[in-house]
């Protein structure tokens, strides 16, 4: 079976942008598909509640390599509230499109950039409840 992927998405599948492990990483999480086999882990850094870094490592085909790059690419920089309303359509559009047996790819994707915001919440619960108060404390002001 032949599939017609757009060269934005061969360019990123041959040239992963953020592939690798964050040293000191403030999260790590892994997602998998059990249908198809895919794999992905990802590593975030975040300051001042923005991903200011984020890698990761791929165990799948083209696609789950290329949808990685890509969303990488586009969260990084991103607050994590906005990370986390983050849609798999805007990862097709960058691409250019993705054959419709490979769309699942992208929705891994973003299932594995939700599941480390929310591990880097559970472990930064204390510094997020705090950050909180103060917020509500200059709101009042």
């Amino acid at each position: 079976m032949s599939l017609n992927y757009t060269k934005k998405t061969l360019d990123h599948f041959r040239n992963p942008k953020n592939i690798g492990e964050l040293k000191k990483a403030d999260a790590t999480a892994i997602i998998g598909n059990m249908i198809c086999g895919d794999q992905l882990s990802f590593s975030i850094k975040v300051k001042d509640n923005i991903i200011e870094d984020i890698k990761f490592l791929s165990f799948g085909c083209a696609s789950n390599i290329a949808t990685a790059s890509v969303m990488t690419e586009i969260v990084k920089g991103m607050t994590l509230d906005k990370a986390k309303k983050f849609d798999w359509n805007k990862i097709v559009f960058k691409l250019g499109g993705l054959p419709k047996q490979k769309i699942h790819c992208s929705v891994l994707a973003v299932e594995g950039l939700k599941k480390v915001i929310a591990e880097y919440e559970a472990k930064h619960k204390d510094v997020k409840k705090t950050e909180d108060r103060k917020n509500k404390n200059t709101k009042l002001k």
